[in-house]
């Protein structure tokens, strides 16, 4: 599986990042664009803050998902979204665009940390799996969106 903590995923999903546009379609879904690249921020702050995290999470969520979040198995389309992940407001793309591009960024700026927090809903994950799922994630949507 590939991680955004190793230099190729890095530049692979960056010049993909830099193949959207406004015009860009998405393939599925119900999120436009701008609604999209904003959506694809929150996991990468989460990882990149690093804050401690005193939540147990859902047990079903570690229990069923959490392994598919790592894995080579490509993610189905249309899975649900958790609530704070989902907005309804357009959003600007251009805003959106350059604020995902930085977070990638810094993302892969953190890449020598060793000691990484809980994720709030999926518990414990190693540095590793913590750039796996980053890649996952990101190559899910732009897939989504075509490129």
């Amino acid at each position: 599986m590939k991680s955004l903590l190793t230099d190729e995923a890095y530049q692979e999903i960056k010049g993909r990042i830099e193949q959207l546009s406004e015009n860009s379609e998405r393939g599925w879904g119900k999120m436009t664009v701008g609604q999209m690249v904003w959506h694809c921020q929150y996991p990468l702050k989460l990882a990149i803050t690093n804050k401690p995290n005193t939540s147990k999470g859902n047990w079903f969520v570690k229990t069923f998902f959490k392994k598919s979040l790592y894995n080579d198995k490509a993610w189905r389309k249309n899975l649900p979204t958790a609530p704070q992940l989902k907005t309804r407001e357009d959003k600007d793309f251009k805003i959106e665009h350059d604020v995902l591009k930085t977070l990638v960024n810094d993302f892969y700026a953190v890449r020598d940390r060793e000691d990484w927090y809980p994720h709030p809903a999926f518990g414990t994950f190693t540095k590793e799996q913590w750039g796996q799922m980053q890649y996952k994630h990101l190559d899910h949507h732009l897939t989504q969106f075509g490129v």
